[in-house]
């Protein structure tokens, strides 16, 4: 390891689907977060590690700091916030616009007293003119004092060479967190139930609210020499009607789903996957201490 070797955690942070879960994948190098176009996708702080011959960036990219209708949406929140107090680098990514809502300004103000070092990233810079992208640095840079603004599109892999070296300027010489070879602090489980429920928002994606979960109820490696993992999951919705629509005629829309994720966790896993997966309704779950806690979202992890 060098000499002058830095490490440190950064918080990719964000109002929800600005990109936060795309760009962290794209730096890994490989898929952790599940991506969307539904907002709120993310609802844990998810744990990922970058590790180059210069440093080792440990990224959390945390949930979307929003306006919470719910207690899960606050549980996302507190998360979110929270996050901020534990790291030396802060990514704040934004669309390249020039109205800042109050979204916006409430993330502002809750960085103005952490006195960390922040760099703005301006994402989706292939969806709109360069005279707009320069409009918009010029319309953030009113709005706080960053240390660095880096405009660019993490679908399209525009302009994102430079964010970690921009990272790594400002972390703090040190040894590595984490072994070289560490993607993610992510148990199996939970990366397949994102998986799956990944899946199941891009299946349903114009059809049925935000309002799933998914429970891995077994996940098990077959004995022999097949290399098989048998996984049991229910995908957990809150309305007898929501649970027809992920159903499906004759089955057809679960099957879709399962085949989809099915065949990302043979991928993930490297191995054969026998995938079963039921729908259970569970009224106004997002609202309960005990099934926020029993998805995985365990507030004591805040």
């Amino acid at each position: 390891m060098k000499d002058n070797f830095k490490s440190g955690f950064t918080a990719i942070i964000g109002r929800p689907n600005v990109g936060k879960s795309t760009l962290m994948n794209h730096l890994i190098g490989q898929k952790i977060a599940i991506t969307s176009k539904k907002p709120q996708t993310t609802r844990n702080r998810i744990q990922t590690v970058y590790t180059c011959e210069d440093g080792q960036i440990v990224f959390l990219d945390t949930p979307g700091i929003h306006k919470a209708k719910n207690k899960l949406g606050e549980y996302m929140v507190q998360v979110a916030e929270r996050t901020l107090k534990d790291v030396d680098v802060i990514l704040w990514l934004v669309e390249p616009t020039t109205f800042i809502g109050a979204g916006e300004r409430h993330i502002a103000e809750q960085l103005k007293g952490l006195h960390l070092p922040v760099i703005l990233v301006i994402n989706k810079v292939d969806t709109v003119d360069k005279d707009e992208i320069l409009k918009a640095i010029d319309t953030y840079r009113k709005l706080y004092e960053f240390d660095e603004i880096i405009p660019c599109s993490a679908l399209r892999n525009q302009n994102t060479e430079d964010i970690v070296p921009c990272i790594l300027k400002y972390l703090p010489y040190g040894p590595m967190f984490y072994d070289e070879d560490t993607v993610t602090d992510q148990p199996q489980r939970q990366i397949a139930a994102e998986i799956i429920r990944e899946k199941a928002l891009h299946a349903l994606d114009a059809e049925i609210p935000h309002g799933i979960a998914v429970a891995i109820d077994s996940m098990k490696e077959r004995p022999g020499k097949n290399n098989l993992v048998d996984i049991e999951a229910t995908i957990i919705c809150e309305r007898d009607s929501h649970k027809g629509i992920i159903i499906g005629k004759q089955g057809a829309m679960l099957k879709k789903i399962g085949s989809n994720a099915r065949y990302e966790l043979e991928r993930m896993l490297d191995a054969k996957v026998n995938l079963k997966i039921w729908v259970k309704v569970r009224k106004d779950w997002r609202d309960s201490d005990f099934m926020i806690k029993n998805f995985g979202y365990d507030k004591k992890e805040i």
